[in-house]
């Protein structure tokens, strides 16, 4: 890369700022009257690959906190049609276009919506959605328990942009049906592993010279 050639002895945003494509992140994560700011500090002691790995990590942790916007300012309606999608996407139900659907606004009986992880639907898992900016307690997870035994079902995923509260944690531990819990950062996580409401701006290959080529 550019970086490693030019080898400069300090590495902080005001050197970063020469490449387009953190002035296209900074510009790209301004919301409102709120921008992003980045330390314009030193970064002491790290390697040129360890900087670029920490601003990577930077640049990843504002896309989390953007995307979990975006999805609190959306409808309801909307985030139960994101889980399904995400859960597909994950691989659940396999590449059967019909393997998940969202039940609507209205749900049924406590659930959002459903991934058949078979053609004949032999094997379901249901699923709650939860756009909340409150914990999720026990309670709410009792209630979605309380569904999947109505549908006597054994698999549920029960899904927030906040987080769950350490009682509805222990709880889910303790039943005998497999519920999964997913909060708003591993939601946001998910969304970018899956290439899911992202798009991909810039992708570096970093190499280092290969000794056994020059080897005799």
């Amino acid at each position: 890369m550019n970086v490693l050639k030019q080898n400069p002895s300090q590495i902080n945003v005001r050197f970063l700022k020469q490449y387009s494509e953190l002035k296209e992140f900074i510009k790209s994560s301004k919301k409102g009257n709120e921008i992003v700011n980045l330390p314009d500090e030193t970064i002491e002691k790290q390697t040129p690959e360890e900087s670029l790995e920490y601003g990577y990590s930077k640049i990843k942790q504002t896309l989390m906190q953007e995307l979990l916007n975006q999805i609190k300012e959306s409808s309801p309606s909307f985030f139960e049609k994101l889980v399904v999608e995400l859960l597909v996407k994950m691989g659940y139900g396999g590449s059967r276009k019909d393997a998940g659907k969202s039940i609507g606004r209205s749900g049924d009986g406590g659930i959002d919506g459903i991934i058949k992880e078979d053609r004949l639907g032999l094997d379901v898992i249901y699923i709650q959605a939860k756009k909340w900016e409150a914990n999720i307690g026990r309670p709410e997870i009792q209630k979605f328990v309380g569904a999947l035994e109505g549908k006597r079902a054994k698999k549920g995923v029960f899904i927030t942009t906040s987080i769950f509260s350490k009682e509805a944690i222990d709880y889910v531990k303790a039943i005998d049906k497999k519920v999964i819990l997913i909060n708003g950062e591993q939601l946001a996580q998910l969304m970018i592993d899956c290439d899911i409401g992202v798009s991909k701006i810039a992708s570096y290959d970093i190499k280092k010279i290969d000794f056994d080529y020059f080897s005799d």
